[in-house]
Protein backbone atom coordinates (compact mmCIF):
# COMPACT_ATOMS: atom_id res chain seq x y z
CA UNK A 1 0.00 0.00 0.00
CA UNK A 2 2.99 2.15 0.49
CA UNK A 3 3.93 1.90 -3.07
CA UNK A 4 0.40 3.02 -4.15
CA UNK A 5 0.72 6.19 -2.14
CA UNK A 6 3.92 7.43 -3.82
CA UNK A 7 3.34 6.28 -7.39
CA UNK A 8 0.36 8.70 -7.13
CA UNK A 9 2.01 11.63 -5.51
CA UNK A 10 4.31 11.82 -8.65
CA UNK A 11 2.11 12.38 -11.27
CA UNK A 12 0.54 14.95 -8.80
CA UNK A 13 3.86 16.80 -8.84
CA UNK A 14 4.25 16.62 -12.71
CA UNK A 15 0.87 18.15 -13.47
CA UNK A 16 1.98 21.17 -11.43
CA UNK A 17 4.86 21.29 -12.62
CA UNK A 18 3.85 21.16 -16.23
CA UNK A 19 1.41 23.74 -15.03
CA UNK A 20 4.23 26.36 -13.42
CA UNK A 21 6.10 25.84 -16.56
CA UNK A 22 3.02 26.45 -18.66
CA UNK A 23 2.12 29.85 -16.78
CA UNK A 24 5.71 31.10 -16.67
CA UNK A 25 5.98 30.35 -20.74
CA UNK A 26 2.16 32.20 -21.29
CA UNK A 27 3.95 35.24 -18.97
CA UNK A 28 6.97 35.95 -20.69
CA UNK A 29 5.51 35.53 -24.19
CA UNK A 30 2.70 38.47 -22.90
CA UNK A 31 5.54 40.36 -21.85
CA UNK A 32 7.33 40.16 -24.91
CA UNK A 33 4.47 41.04 -26.91
CA UNK A 34 3.20 43.63 -25.00
CA UNK A 35 6.96 45.60 -25.92
CA UNK A 36 6.94 44.36 -29.07
CA UNK A 37 3.65 46.10 -29.50
CA UNK A 38 4.55 49.04 -27.35
CA UNK A 39 7.26 49.59 -29.49
CA UNK A 40 5.27 48.90 -32.81
CA UNK A 41 2.75 51.75 -32.09
CA UNK A 42 5.42 54.48 -31.13
CA UNK A 43 6.60 54.51 -34.53
CA UNK A 44 10.05 52.56 -33.83
CA UNK A 45 9.50 49.74 -34.91
CA UNK A 46 10.80 46.29 -34.26
CA UNK A 47 14.94 46.00 -33.78
CA UNK A 48 15.48 44.12 -37.03
CA UNK A 49 12.73 45.51 -39.26
CA UNK A 50 13.82 48.68 -40.78
CA UNK A 51 11.38 50.84 -42.73
CA UNK A 52 11.64 51.30 -45.98
CA UNK A 53 11.19 55.34 -45.97
CA UNK A 54 14.35 55.28 -43.23
CA UNK A 55 16.24 53.18 -45.67
CA UNK A 56 15.54 55.08 -48.50
CA UNK A 57 16.55 58.18 -46.52
CA UNK A 58 14.18 60.48 -48.94
CA UNK A 59 11.80 61.33 -45.60
CA UNK A 60 12.41 62.61 -43.21
CA UNK A 61 10.98 64.06 -39.83
CA UNK A 62 10.10 67.35 -39.27
CA UNK A 63 10.60 68.62 -35.49
CA UNK A 64 7.23 69.62 -33.89
CA UNK A 65 8.15 73.08 -33.22
CA UNK A 66 5.68 74.79 -30.70
CA UNK A 67 3.94 77.96 -30.83
CA UNK A 68 4.50 80.99 -29.48
CA UNK A 69 2.16 83.91 -28.67
CA UNK A 70 1.86 87.77 -28.02
CA UNK A 71 -0.50 89.16 -26.77
CA UNK A 72 -1.67 92.54 -27.73
CA UNK A 73 -2.83 94.29 -24.02
CA UNK A 74 -4.53 97.22 -25.56
CA UNK A 75 -8.16 96.58 -27.02
CA UNK A 76 -8.32 97.89 -31.28
CA UNK A 77 -11.08 99.90 -30.55
CA UNK A 78 -12.99 101.65 -33.51
CA UNK A 79 -16.25 102.58 -35.31
CA UNK A 80 -18.54 100.55 -37.72
CA UNK A 81 -20.75 101.91 -39.90
CA UNK A 82 -24.41 99.49 -40.22
CA UNK A 83 -27.43 100.99 -41.74
CA UNK A 84 -26.46 104.25 -41.10
CA UNK A 85 -25.73 104.06 -37.74
CA UNK A 86 -22.42 103.84 -36.23
CA UNK A 87 -21.83 101.45 -33.74
CA UNK A 88 -18.65 100.50 -31.95
CA UNK A 89 -16.30 97.23 -32.26
CA UNK A 90 -13.60 96.04 -29.69
CA UNK A 91 -11.07 93.72 -30.42
CA UNK A 92 -8.20 92.14 -28.23
CA UNK A 93 -6.10 89.76 -29.88
CA UNK A 94 -3.08 87.58 -29.53
CA UNK A 95 -0.02 87.01 -32.48
CA UNK A 96 0.91 83.17 -32.89
CA UNK A 97 3.51 82.37 -34.87
CA UNK A 98 6.16 79.60 -34.63
CA UNK A 99 9.58 81.64 -35.02
CA UNK A 100 10.25 83.88 -31.92
CA UNK A 101 11.91 86.48 -34.24
CA UNK A 102 8.63 87.18 -36.46
CA UNK A 103 6.78 87.96 -32.49
CA UNK A 104 9.93 90.03 -31.49
CA UNK A 105 9.59 91.60 -34.56
CA UNK A 106 6.13 92.26 -34.33
CA UNK A 107 6.34 93.87 -31.00
CA UNK A 108 8.57 96.19 -32.75
CA UNK A 109 6.49 97.18 -35.05
CA UNK A 110 3.41 97.25 -33.04
CA UNK A 111 2.58 101.00 -33.93
CA UNK A 112 1.99 100.28 -37.10
CA UNK A 113 0.50 96.67 -36.81
CA UNK A 114 -2.06 98.34 -34.71
CA UNK A 115 -2.63 101.28 -37.16
CA UNK A 116 -3.70 99.32 -39.77
CA UNK A 117 -6.02 96.70 -37.89
CA UNK A 118 -7.64 99.70 -36.61
CA UNK A 119 -8.68 100.29 -40.46
CA UNK A 120 -8.91 97.00 -41.30
CA UNK A 121 -11.66 96.99 -38.40
CA UNK A 122 -13.47 100.19 -39.13
CA UNK A 123 -14.04 98.93 -42.77
CA UNK A 124 -16.05 95.91 -41.34
CA UNK A 125 -19.47 96.13 -42.13
CA UNK A 126 -21.29 95.55 -38.54
CA UNK A 127 -24.08 92.54 -39.57
CA UNK A 128 -21.07 90.48 -40.81
CA UNK A 129 -18.87 91.15 -37.32
CA UNK A 130 -21.83 89.30 -35.88
CA UNK A 131 -21.55 85.85 -38.23
CA UNK A 132 -18.95 83.18 -37.07
CA UNK A 133 -18.30 83.55 -40.88
CA UNK A 134 -17.58 87.09 -40.60
CA UNK A 135 -14.90 86.70 -37.65
CA UNK A 136 -13.30 84.01 -39.33
CA UNK A 137 -12.75 86.60 -42.39
CA UNK A 138 -11.89 89.27 -40.21
CA UNK A 139 -9.43 87.24 -38.65
CA UNK A 140 -8.02 86.38 -42.51
CA UNK A 141 -7.68 90.46 -43.09
CA UNK A 142 -6.31 90.90 -40.07
CA UNK A 143 -3.50 88.19 -40.78
CA UNK A 144 -2.59 89.19 -44.36
CA UNK A 145 -2.86 92.92 -42.96
CA UNK A 146 -0.04 91.88 -40.44
CA UNK A 147 2.23 89.84 -42.71
CA UNK A 148 2.08 92.68 -44.84
CA UNK A 149 3.46 94.92 -42.87
CA UNK A 150 5.91 92.52 -41.29
CA UNK A 151 6.69 91.60 -44.97
CA UNK A 152 7.25 95.38 -45.94
CA UNK A 153 9.72 95.38 -43.43
CA UNK A 154 11.87 92.28 -43.68
CA UNK A 155 10.82 90.60 -41.34
CA UNK A 156 9.59 86.75 -40.64
CA UNK A 157 5.41 86.40 -40.92
CA UNK A 158 3.01 85.79 -37.99
CA UNK A 159 0.93 82.25 -38.43
CA UNK A 160 -2.58 83.29 -37.18
CA UNK A 161 -4.05 86.24 -35.62
CA UNK A 162 -6.88 84.95 -32.70
CA UNK A 163 -9.22 86.99 -30.91
CA UNK A 164 -8.95 86.97 -26.98
CA UNK A 165 -11.98 88.78 -27.16
CA UNK A 166 -14.58 90.38 -29.48
CA UNK A 167 -17.75 92.96 -28.36
CA UNK A 168 -19.82 94.93 -30.92
CA UNK A 169 -22.40 96.91 -30.08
Amino acid sequence: MAENNESGAAPAKKGKLKLIIMLVVVVILAIVLSVAGTLWFLGDGLPGMGDEESEAGEVTEEAFVPSSYHQIDKAIVTTVQADGRQRYAQVYLALESTDQQALDSAKLHMPLIRSQLVTVLGSSDFNELQTPEGRSDLAIRMLSTVNQVLEQEGEPLIKRVLFRNFVVQ
